[in-house]
Order: C-alpha cells, then sequence, then structure tokens
C-alpha cells in the first residue's frame, strides 16, 4: 500500500489523481490533501478518503471546512500546503498547485525524502537546481506527471544516459497551428482556451495555444534529465498519441505512446517502477490513420525561442520567464491585452531583467526572482509605454 498526498487535489490534475486511486484500491491510500478555495469539492474528497491532514489557501476556507467536517485536521496557507506534503505517512505526493504557490511545498516533501510526482511546470522551471540538489540531498525522487516528461522517463528505460543522442518533446501545436498569422491579433480568449486534444485549465491552455508550455517543458527536461538545452528538440505532433520520444546515438528512437488521459503518467508516477494492469481507455492503434511530425515555426511560436534562450543562460532567467509568462497570461484572460502581446510582455520582461541574471541557490531566491518579475510584467503598458 502506497500512501499518497495530493497538493491541489481539486484541480484537474488532482481529480486525475483521485481517478487512479479508485482504480487501484489495494495499492493506494491518501492520507493528505491540499487545495485552493473550492470548499465543497473539497469537503466531498474528504468524505470519500478521509485524509489525516487537509489544507486550504485561507483561514476563513478553514474555518469555513472545519464547520463542515469533523475527525480531519484542517491547517491553511504556505505553510499548511507544506505539512501536507511533507507529512510522516505520506510515501508519495502528487504536486499539481499551479504556479510559484507550488515551490516550497514540493521542496518540503523533497527534503523529507519523499516521491514527488511533479505537475506543476513552475517548479522545476523556477527553482530546478534547488529542487533537484534538495532531491539528492535527502533522498527524495522526482519523477514528472506531464506526459510529455513522462513518456521520456519511460523511454529512457531503454538504455543509459551516455546512449542518448537527444529528447524529442511533441507538442500539439494548440489551436492556432494552421491559423493565418494576419488574423493573430483577432484572436478571443474563447478561441484561445479551445485545445484540440486535450482538457487543460486555463493557465495551461493559453499557454499551449502560444506554445510557452513547450518552451517551459524544455527548461524543466534539462533539471530532470541533466540534458543540455541543445539536446532537447521540439516536434509538433497534432494527434497527441506520441507523447515524446528519445534518440540513441545509434539512430534508434524509442517512443512512448497512449491516449490523451492524464491518469496514464500519473498511475506511472504512484506505481513506479511497476506496471500494474489498468482499467483506463487503451489506444487502438489500427484506427490511427497518421502521424504527422511538422517543425516547430518559431514566427508563429515566438515564446519557444524566448524559453531557449533563458534555458541556456541559466540562474535567475527561468525563474523571470515563467514569472512574467504568468501575468501576461493572466491579464489575458482577464481581457487587459490582445493575444499577440502576452509573448511581447515577457520579452520585455526579459531584457529588463538581462544585466542582472543571478544564481539560484535557494527557495527564496526562486521566489524573490518571481515576485520581480510579476511586478514587472503587471506595470508594462501594452499600448506601448513603460
Amino acid at each position: 500500500m502506497r500512501r499518497i498526498s495530493i497538493l491541489g487535489s481539486t484541480g484537474s490534475i488532482g481529480r486525475s489523481t483521485l481517478g487512479v486511486v479508485d482504480a487501484f484500491p489495494e495499492e493506494l491510500r491518501v492520507v493528505g490533501l491540499s487545495a485552493g478555495a473550492n470548499i465543497d469539492l473539497l469537503a466531498e474528497q474528504i468524505e470519500r478518503y478521509r485524509p489525516e491532514l487537509v489544507s486550504v489557501r485561507t483561514a476563513k476556507n478553514a474555518a469555513a471546512l472545519r464547520g463542515r467536517i469533523k475527525g480531519v485536521e484542517i491547517v491553511h496557507g504556505a505553510d499548511g500546503a507544506s505539512a501536507v506534503a511533507s507529512l510522516g505517512s505520506a510515501d508519495a505526493v502528487i504536486a499539481a498547485i499551479v504556479g510559484a504557490a507550488g515551490i516550497p511545498p514540493v521542496y518540503a516533501a523533497l527534503r523529507a525524502g519523499k516521491r514527488v510526482g511533479i505537475a506543476n511546470k513552475e517548479v522545476l522551471v523556477a527553482a530546478g537546481d534547488v529542487m533537484t540538489r534538495a532531491a539528492r540531498e535527502f533522498g527524495g525522487e522526482i519523477l514528472p506527471v506531464d506526459s510529455e516528461h513522462n513518456a521520456v522517463h519511460q523511454a529512457l528505460r531503454c538504455g543509459t544516459h551516455e546512449e542518448v543522442q537527444r529528447i524529442i518533446l511533441t507538442a500539439s501545436g494548440g489551436p492556432f497551428l494552421k491559423r493565418d498569422l494576419t488574423t493573430f491579433s483577432d484572436i478571443t480568449i474563447e478561441a484561445a482556451l479551445n485545445h484540440p486534444t486535450w482538457k487543460m485549465g486555463n493557465k495551461i491552455s493559453i499557454d499551449s495555444a502560444t506554445m510557452m508550455n513547450k518552451g517551459l517543458e524544455v527548461i524543466e527536461a534539462h533539471h530532470l534529465f541533466s540534458m543540455p538545452a541543445d539536446r532537447i528538440d521540439i516536434l509538433i505532433h497534432p494527434q497527441s498519441i506520441v507523447h515524446s520520444m528519445v534518440e540513441y546515438v545509434d539512430g534508434s528512437i524509442v517512443a512512448q505512446l497512449s491516449t490523451t488521459d492524464m491518469k496514464f503518467p500519473i498511475q506511472y508516477a504512484l506505481l513506479y517502477p511497476d506496471r500494474v494492469v489498468a482499467p483506463f481507455a487503451r489506444l487502438d492503434l489500427a484506427s490511427i490513420r497518421n502521424l504527422e511530425f511538422l517543425p516547430v515555426d518559431t514566427k508563429r511560436f515566438p515564446a519557444v525561442n524566448l524559453a531557449y534562450d533563458a534555458c541556456r543562460e541559466g540562474g535567475s532567467m527561468p525563474a523571470v520567464l515563467n514569472a512574467a509568462n504568468e501575468i501576461a497570461v493572466e491579464r489575458f484572460l482577464a481581457g487587459e491585452l490582445p493575444f499577440v502581446r502576452i509573448v511581447e510582455i515577457v520579452s520585455r520582461v526579459l531584457e529588463r531583467h538581462a544585466g542582472n541574471n543571478q544564481p539560484i541557490r535557494t527557495v527564496e531566491d526562486a521566489l524573490e526572482w518571481d515576485r520581480w518579475a510579476r511586478n514587472e510584467a503587471r506595470g508594462i503598458d501594452v499600448a506601448g509605454g513603460r
């Protein structure tokens, strides 16, 4: 029996994780849940899974939950999320808190020697050096839950690190792969959220539309697999069937394929190294008419080059890239700026930071540069001023 804590239990990844728990009741048990302010859904989860410890965003949320739930310890805030992540009875943690808020609890889990299934790109993008060092020093383990990195992890089981030529991340291309570039200024929020193959939250859906998500994944892969940016490639794969590939020095390419269901990588991360019979829908290879692979058009998706540059420069650049992007996406979703200005804002913040790149040695360093970049991105006048 593996006991797990879930950070972000009411989000899409958290709900999928609980679906995996339901599928493997003899192998998995929930001992900790952390969520934001969706008290109604969290209360249902607590009643069903009876965890030992629960964390919510604010003291007010905690008071409301205590009025509905008895017999479960309820905490709140950043310290509460870290307590759930480092819970002594937990063997593994699924980290799905969106944004920089996910950094401290993941660090707490790794310092406590936990296996952490990371579904939050920002943790490794903003503080990858800190997290990988903590895992080494305290006996923790990082396993990717993102479908692309999870696929790479599986493909890497076929050879040694020295035998790897390159990692190939696949990307759907999002909703605007074939849209006329001259119409990008007319893109609506609804159109940008309409992902062709995956059902995701709003923020990651917009990142897919700009392909910033794939750029962030390059940085994440760099930390996860100790691979330089120049040996991590991206291919557009509209069908989203091949989740990623690894090319070995002998020319062999190993790919991982499955249906577009996050339960597969979550199951892998929780039960690794075991493979267990799953009740989820299987891929019907005979029904697949074609598998396309296309190069990335960086004129259409300029975010990709920004991320590669940040990865090569290292230090605080990736943290700044990530935070500026979060605010730019937030402003787009609030109707403050057009779609084409998202990447422009990120680029301008990176330019301001270019002469002040610093090493990220601690969680506090990552959070400090995260705050700086957010403030800069909020202050940029999309009409062309500051």
